[in-house]
């Protein structure tokens, strides 16, 4: 099977017929550590996640090396074509190989190599640490790009309550803040709990900043008469 690379729109193979020529290099991306020196002990003062409670990390890059099977009259046109479409540009990056997720960041035109036979050409992309589930909770999800083994169907919208409702969602590796959407009988509002504190929800769309998904199951008990959708897009390294 021949995989490819969606820049944005743009295809590697079915736009420009590159082919990967080996195996994307992705790059795990840095913690943020924080360490302070303590005068006259031992080791140091681990403050890395004392800020957010959580270990915040820095970009991560990602090379793609392809190789074109156009003739080479054609070369110079295809380097242009390919700079005009995603040199500078920050995009959506997708690969034909991990289909379920994206990642979101600045592609940029590397080098390109020519010999007698072949060219090949390299792309970078400085991207956000985390790749992001190409279908968010109020989106619909795709059969072609849903992994049967890992993926998690989200519907977690148009959501009746009626006095008491319980949602669970499936947190991935990075925490997020979901939207509440909410349209009440009266304009009321609805109530949510969560780890044990309640929460007010207005009629229209809200956050909470104290509602912060983590890795595992996170409960939301709703209480009210409505309509509540949720917006939740789940993250991983």
């Amino acid at each position: 099977m021949l995989y490819g690379v969606a820049f944005g729109e743009w295809h590697s193979f079915r736009d420009w017929q590159l082919l990967l020529s080996k195996r994307p290099e992705i790059s795990p991306p840095s913690p943020k550590t924080n360490y302070i020196d303590i005068p006259g002990g031992d080791g140091s003062l681990d403050l890395t996640e004392s800020l957010t409670g959580d270990v915040q990390y820095g970009t991560r890059a990602i090379k793609f090396t392809f190789a074109t099977i156009k003739p080479r009259r054609k070369w110079a046109d295809l380097y242009s074509d390919i700079q005009d479409c995603i040199h500078g540009q920050r995009m959506k990056v997708i690969m034909d190989e991990d289909p379920s997720f994206y990642y979101i960041g600045r592609a940029a035109v590397n080098s390109w190599e020519s010999s007698e036979k072949y060219s090949t050409v390299v792309v970078d992309a400085e991207v956000e640490p985390y790749k992001y589930e190409r279908a968010s909770s109020m989106e619909a999800w795709e059969w072609d790009s849903f992994n049967f083994e890992t993926g998690i169907i989200r519907e977690y919208g148009n959501l009746a309550v009626d006095g008491e409702l319980d949602l669970e969602i499936m947190g991935r590796r990075k925490k997020v803040i979901p939207s509440f959407t909410v349209n009440s009988e009266g304009g009321e509002g609805l109530e949510v709990s969560f780890e044990g504190a309640v929460y007010r929800l207005p009629d229209g769309t809200s956050r909470i900043l104290n509602i912060a998904t983590k890795e595992g199951s996170n409960m939301l008990h709703f209480t009210g008469r409505g309509v509540v959708s949720v917006d939740y897009r789940g993250g991983r390294l």
